[in-house]
């Protein structure tokens, strides 16, 4: 087994920005819940079962993803694992935790009428999206989420890596519907938005990391 901490060029760059891109989707999280309009699917899913069992999201998320983690291990996608892995499995459940502390302390969403809440989403999906799209430019390690179905598609030969990221994140939404979780605006909004997005950052900024 090796995992990989390599430098590589501009690495103080790219360290600030997948902590600050990392954190944001925390925070981006809180916000999501508290409007009632979903999150992506992984987070959704473990928001919904952490309250089912009656644990914290943070503390549940990290689990999940150390459990994950070992699924990634064993099939061999260790050389998947970076510093940018154990941010996202540590700090996007711990910074949304806070995310929802602050809201819930100042200025509560959940209460609000739909339109302040559109209001509300439209810059914090764009936030969102965005903050996603540079975690993964910067390449510093892929989240367990996204190595695991990566490395599944890799060793069969039947379904595209596509068909196997839909049918992963369908089955990830399944489990939020069951714990009784919510699945909305959001959860569509980065299936049909992420991809577009992410070529984008790319194109524009990959030039400076």
């Amino acid at each position: 087994m090796k995992i990989s901490f390599q430098t590589k060029p501009r690495m103080l760059r790219r360290v600030a920005v997948l902590f600050l891109g990392v954190i944001t989707m925390g925070l981006c999280v809180a916000v999501f819940d508290q409007l009632g309009f979903g999150a992506d699917p992984c987070s959704a899913m473990n928001l919904a079962v952490s309250r089912l069992i009656g644990w914290g999201f943070g503390t549940y998320q990290l689990l999940f993803n150390i459990a994950l983690l070992a699924v990634v291990i064993l099939l061999k996608g260790a050389g998947r694992i970076g510093l940018g892995t154990l941010a996202n499995m540590v700090l996007v459940g711990y910074a949304a935790d806070a995310g929802e502390w602050i809201l819930n302390r100042t200025h509560p969403l959940t209460g609000e009428t739909l339109a302040v809440k559109l209001v509300v989403f439209v810059p914090a999906i764009a936030l969102f999206l965005v903050a996603l799209a540079f975690y993964m430019v910067v390449d510093l390690g892929a989240a367990p989420y996204d190595a695991a179905p990566q490395l599944i598609a890799a060793r069969q030969n039947r379904f595209s890596p596509a068909v196997v990221r839909v049918a992963w994140d369908v089955a990830a939404i399944v489990i939020c519907l069951l714990a009784g979780g919510t699945v909305g605006p959001v959860t569509l909004a980065i299936g049909f938005l992420l991809g577009p997005v992410i070529s984008a950052i790319a194109r524009r900024f990959r030039q400076y990391f």
